[in-house]
């Protein structure tokens, strides 16, 4: 298992499914970004309490509502235009790497926060996720449990 949560995303997000999965959790309003801190910690056995939850969300929903979110929007927005214009093409790929760079950063800044925490204290891979998918997992249980299958295989 990758040691560093960015290294552990691209990994994750290779696995059959998950891609999907996040997509469509992303579709419901989920923070993709959060859910898959959600599987790192799960998988390192970090237990998942009611402050750590509180701590990932007060870091990750202000820069990926202020920062990843705007990003993503305005390429999607570019994406009927840029598919007959070369030029706004080229732009597009450009927001599409800022906006892959905003979720390193995030990334980052979660794995930070989240340095001090113990591992291998617990298995809390399903409090992690419904504590962090929140009305999205409600919304999409059929792309949660995709995510939970893709990376535990169960």
């Amino acid at each position: 298992m990758s040691s560093d949560l960015w290294s552990f995303t691209l990994k994750t997000y290779a696995h059959p499914g998950v891609e999907r999965a996040c997509l469509d959790l992303q579709a419901a309003g989920a923070n993709v970004c959060l859910l898959l801190c959600a599987v790192w910690l799960g998988t390192r056995g970090v237990a998942c309490n009611a402050q750590r939850l509180q701590q990932l969300r007060t870091l990750g929903q202000p820069w990926h509502d202020a920062v990843v979110s705007p990003l993503r929007q305005l390429r999607t927005q570019w994406r009927p235009a840029a598919s007959a214009d070369p030029q706004l093409a080229v732009l597009r790929e450009q927001v599409k790497a800022l906006e892959l760079e905003a979720e390193r950063q995030l990334l980052s800044r979660l794995q930070a926060l989240a340095e001090g925490w113990p591992e291998d204290e617990a298995r809390d891979l399903e409090d992690w996720l419904q504590g962090l998918a929140a009305e999205a997992a409600n919304l999409n249980r059929d792309a949660l449990q995709a995510l939970r299958v893709a990376v535990t295989g169960a």
